[in-house]
């Protein structure tokens, strides 16, 4: 097996781990409307939404080559 098949498993086996723990902790957050457990408005809703949005947005230019990492202190 060559560098490159190694670097390609490895790449799989990351992103769908990584990707899996993603999408449980999005469904993790979704469990937050609850509004029979938490208190929060439309304001708080909208940075959280809007701060992911801007994740995605990062990631994709990551994968394009085109931006690096920012800070991350996400706070209400």
């Amino acid at each position: 097996m060559s560098a490159k098949e190694d670097n390609r498993d490895k790449f799989v086996r990351l992103a769908e781990s990584r990707v899996t723990k993603t999408i449980k902790d999005i469904r993790s957050l979704g469990k937050l409307s609850d509004r029979s457990n938490y208190t929060y408005d439309e304001q708080d809703v909208r940075k959280i939404i809007a701060t992911l949005r801007s994740e995605i947005i990062n990631l994709q230019q990551r994968f394009d080559n085109s931006k690096s990492d920012r800070d991350i202190n996400f706070e209400l």
